[in-house]
């Protein structure tokens, strides 16, 4: 297993990572120094520290091991997430709104983990180590909802037609174990979600022609594992969940994650590493914060008078917009300075900024509008997995002598995502190439949204059938176990919204990944994901807003107007998708490509 290797590998890619200033630099150009020639890649070194060699590290084999990670934890995550809502109405006995809120905050906070799980990678364990850790976190997490679920003191009473008295709702020490457990699968999903498809990428030399057409195909089948730990998850999951037991497949899920991390550390001698440079949350404020405090110094009238510490090839251009952050690469003296490790006075990062670090964070600054008009698409998403799969237990789910689990509709969704994908590659993109010069297909901007123009008919399609099923439920005798009306009505739905969300997820991925410094891959990651995480809260504290106000949203879904609430999901979104609009016309391409940024060179130390 390379343990030997591990201390070695630690203190490798920990070292320098907390000096981000004129001391960094010059670390970056001894390193950049090597002839990186042969066989040896330039930028990333093996489990004993020492540059990686091509033949023996990285490439296919090495990235399959972190798709095992990601396809496990999707597998595990929306298991528990699609069918959660009928286990919180049906044996935790919760009200219809507080149990789509108990969903959506839960994976609301696996994706603002995210941001957790990025920042400690770049700063302090790597990518490698934090796979390895958080995974093992979600796995412990699962474990112990396998047994929270089994254990008879840990549910209410069971109660139906048959039983005596009212429902018992779930105490708060049986809320509070369940909540302990999911989240500690959250924060294991938060933690190493961010870092997979990176560490994935990193087995690929970008300045190899082969690698890097190797890494393009890598993002296709990391997309395509995610769809399969959802399918898995959805179907059959879901039937082990309903007609076997939940602590099976829990216990299933925790048993697959602990397999994939023995996978993933078998690999450990074959991996490329890459050395963190510092964290880009730091980097971030350190020019907030040194532009705050010169906000009453008076700027230069030229860029060229502006502080600027990396060489002509790294730089980034001044650009004019947001010239309140140019105070930050304003010189001020020896009040910019302090005394370094040699006793000799440097700069302080906290005081004095170069312009294109002050760059990098007006980049950053340049996505958000497009990220706050992304966020509502995900609440409606988060309809799909709550009050849409508590619709399908109400309906006839007969297919011929057998029953389909409520959360299985999920796969017209999931179905959606890949056919849509498959025909937009396959179809779309040729044509593209035949009758558009110089098209690859639609830009990033132009995916997402179409992804928006979706959610919205989607909501509209679903407040209709809504409408519908609530009519038959009017004319049913009380107490009927399923109505008088089939489950694939709800089809539209879940077509509509899944095709939009493959259209959205990979614009998004593409926007913020090619919008980005080149050196906030990680971050740029955790931000397109809290995009997710913001959307499912955004979605609770509807739910809680509407529940409080109205009478739609009742205990039981046959006695409120859910219509109504899809209706007023589908005009915010109209409303949301004229904003998303004018901010992308606002949102101008970049300058120059990812491709076309500077690489900045680094090898290992020559001890080896």
């Amino acid at each position: 297993m390379a343990a030997a290797g591990i201390p070695t590998l630690i203190s490798s890619l920990t070292a320098g990572t907390t000096s981000p200033d004129g001391k960094k630099v010059q670390e970056r150009a001894a390193w950049g120094a090597s002839d990186g020639g042969g066989n040896l890649v330039q930028d990333a070194v093996d489990y004993r520290g020492c540059r990686a060699d091509k033949s023996s590290t990285g490439g296919w084999v090495a990235a399959a091991l972190a798709l095992g990670i990601e396809l496990c934890e999707r597998l595990s995550t929306m298991g528990i997430a699609v069918n959660l809502v009928t286990y919180l109405t049906g044996t935790m006995h919760l009200p219809s709104a507080a149990a789509a809120n108990v969903v959506t905050d839960f994976m609301g906070t696996s994706f603002l983990l995210c941001l957790l799980g990025g920042f400690l990678a770049d700063s302090f364990l790597g990518r490698y180590l934090t796979i390895a850790i958080f995974a093992l976190v979600q796995a412990i997490g699962t474990g112990l909802l396998a047994v929270s679920t089994e254990v008879r003191p840990l549910r209410p009473p069971p109660c139906g037609p048959g039983a005596a008295g009212p429902c018992e709702q779930a105490t708060g020490l049986q809320m509070g174990v369940l909540y302990v457990c999911l989240y500690l699968i959250a924060l294991g999903t938060g933690g190493l979600k961010s870092s997979v498809s990176g560490f994935g990428t990193d087995q690929f030399d970008e300045r190899d022609a082969r690698e890097r057409a190797a890494m393009g195909l890598f993002f296709n089948r990391f997309f395509f594992f995610i769809s399969v730990g959802t399918l898995l998850a959805v179907t059959i999951l879901v039937y082990v969940q309903d007609h076997v037991g939940r602590s099976w497949a829990y216990g299933i899920c925790a048993g697959a994650m602990l397999i994939a991390i023995g996978v993933f550390l078998s690999g450990t001698r074959g991996y490329r590493y890459k050395r963190s440079s510092g964290s880009p949350i730091v980097h971030i404020l350190q020019v907030l914060v040194a532009a705050a405090r010169k906000r009453s110094i008076k700027q230069p009238l030229t860029a060229s008078a502006l502080y600027e510490d990396r060489p002509e090839h790294e730089r980034i251009p001044h650009t004019a917009q947001f010239p309140c952050l140019d105070r930050a690469a304003v010189m001020a003296g020896d009040d910019d300075n302090e005394v370094g490790h040699d006793g000799r006075p440097m700069p302080n990062p906290w005081k004095l900024c170069s312009v294109s670090r002050v760059e990098e964070v007006k980049m950053v600054a340049r996505l958000m509008p497009v990220w706050a008009t992304t966020i509502l698409f995900w609440t409606i998403y988060a309809q799909m997995i709550t009050f849409s799969v508590e619709q399908a237990t109400t309906m006839d789910r007969r297919m011929g002598g057998f029953e389909i689990p409520a959360a299985s509709l999920t796969v017209f969704f999931v179905g959606a995502i890949m056919l849509t994908l498959a025909v937009y590659d396959r179809v779309f993109v040729p044509l593209c190439r035949s009758f558009m010069t110089g098209r690859q297909g639609l830009k990033n901007l132009e995916k997402i949204g179409i992804g928006l123009v979706l959610s919205v008919v989607g909501m509209a399609a679903a407040a209709i059938c809504e409408k519908k099923r609530l009519a038959v439920a009017a004319t049913s005798a009380p107490g009927s176990e399923a109505l008088p009306i089939s489950v694939f009505m709800l089809t539209p739905q879940f077509l509509l919204v899944g095709a939009g969300e493959a259209f959205i997820y990979t614009g998004q991925l593409d926007f913020f990944i090619t919008r980005s410094p080149k050196g906030m891959k990680t971050m740029s990651t955790g931000l397109f994901l809290t995009t997710l995480s913001l959307g499912f809260f955004l979605s609770s504290a509807l739910v809680s807003l509407v529940k409080g106000c109205t009478w739609w949203l009742g205990d039981t879904i046959n006695h409120s107007r859910l219509d109504y609430f899809y209706w007023l999901l589908a005009v915010l979104s109209g409303v949301n998708l004229v904003a998303y609009l004018v901010c992308a016309m606002w949102a101008t391409p970049p300058a120059s490509s990812q491709a076309e940024q500077p690489q900045i060179a680094m090898t290992a130390d020559e001890k080896c």
